[in-house]
């Protein structure tokens, strides 16, 4: 199927993966950090307090996640899509209005809950779920919106930042998901069935079955893919998360760092794009042991660069992995465990990701109060990734001859 055909007679249900990606950045770290230097002024925090504050939230919001993320197999898109934008719209809004620091671990957990957990897992679960076939191309056009945030928003806020102030923008943030919900619900008028419940009979895993969370859970294969679900969140998260203590180690303004953050978005695209048709083409066993490689080029260059273009470069190399993020491992888990039980397997690993993210943020904010500086931190994550690459080449292929 060529992609305008795919596009022109999927296109409602691909927008509103679009959506709930897009609207998923208001509880994305790449979004919240752009106020951290506000946040810690307000509130008096060093950056290991605020790291702390930020790694207590998220880590609650995992451990929700894993029983959350299982409703995605109870109920439809459009009804489950509403109520987690609204809880989203309130939980920018609680941001917006809070003046006790005591509470802002909750607020943190209600932003990471319903933006980053549950807003992109729906899309995701719902993408896996309907396409079969076409999985690859339907996550990577439908995670476009993750993409679409992460280059307009940095730049946009911190320019809105000089003009009014940052807590009326999260009421601006409110204001957008309340206003998505009637444009998610008509969108969703008609879910992709009875389709979907054909294809997710015919959609196993390994072994021809489809497998529960329990026995993934057992399962050593699962295990071989927990440090590869903990990098991307935990040090992409990490990375936009000291992105303002970034820029002045090197010695550069903010406006100058988030200024081409949206070549790293159309990095990010290119890569999303490319994974999503070389996963139909050439299947998930083949690609995903070693989409994590450009990591370590990209945190190599964050460490010993000093100039704007080699952050650039390094961007680049970085987009790689996050591009591919987005489609292969979300399809891993519907290919080699099949998508019966789809949202609470899904779900686990989504918590893996969340409390990644939490660790990232708290561990590098911790190391700097320590002494021990972003560039050093930025060289040990590189060798992180020669070791998740060897973990998935060695499980993955073991794992592959069950399919």
């Amino acid at each position: 199927m060529s992609l305008l055909r795919f596009l022109s007679e999927n296109i409602q249900w691909l927008a509103a993966g679009i959506l709930l990606t897009f609207l998923s950045s208001f509880g994305q770290t790449f979004f919240i950090s752009i106020f951290a230097g506000e946040i810690r002024n307000a509130f008096g925090l060093s950056h290991g307090q605020w790291g702390l504050i930020y790694t207590i939230g998220t880590s609650v919001s995992a451990a929700v996640m894993i029983w959350a993320g299982s409703l995605t197999d109870f109920f439809r898109t459009r009804v489950l899509g509403a109520a987690v934008l609204s809880m989203l719209a309130a939980s920018c809004l609680f941001m917006a209005f809070n003046t006790w620091a005591a509470l802002l671990p909750v607020v943190i957990f209600a932003l990471r809950f319903t933006g980053q957990g549950m807003a992109s897992h729906l899309a995701v679960v719902s993408m896996s779920r309907w396409f079969v076939a076409t999985r690859g191309k339907a996550l990577s056009v439908a995670t476009l919106g993750f993409a679409i945030g992460e280059g307009l928003l940095p730049l946009t806020f911190v320019w809105l930042m000089t003009r009014m102030d940052w807590r009326l923008l999260w009421v601006g943030a409110a204001t957008v998901a309340v206003m998505a919900i009637p444009l998610l619900v008509m969108l969703l008028r008609q879910e992709r069935t009875p389709q979907s419940h054909a294809e997710t009979d015919h959609s196993v895993g390994m072994e021809g079955r489809h497998w529960r969370r329990p026995e993934m859970l057992r399962h050593w294969l699962f295990w071989f893919m927990i440090p590869a679900l903990l990098g991307p969140s935990a040090f992409n998260t990490a990375f936009f998360f000291q992105q303002v203590h970034f820029a002045t180690v090197k010695g550069w303004s903010h406006l100058e760092l988030v200024a081409i953050f949206p070549l790293y978005t159309a990095g990010s695209i290119t890569a999303m794009l490319v994974s999503g048709w070389l996963l139909d083409r050439f299947g998930t066993p083949r690609l995903i042991p070693w989409y994590q490689l450009p990591m370590v080029v990209g945190f190599t260059l964050f460490a010993v660069g000093q100039s704007l273009f080699s952050a650039l470069i390094g961007l680049i190399f970085v987009a790689m992995t996050a591009g591919a993020n987005t489609t292969l491992p979300n399809a891993f888990w519907a290919e080699f465990y099949g998508t019966r039980s789809l949202g609470a397997i899904k779900a686990m690993a989504a918590a893996v990701m969340v409390l990644g993210s939490a660790l990232g943020p708290g561990l590098t904010g911790g190391l700097i109060d320590a002494g021990v500086g972003i560039e050093v931190q930025y060289l040990g994550v590189a060798g992180y990734f020669i070791f998740t690459t060897i973990c998935m080449a060695i499980g993955v292929r073991r794992a592959a001859k069950f399919l």
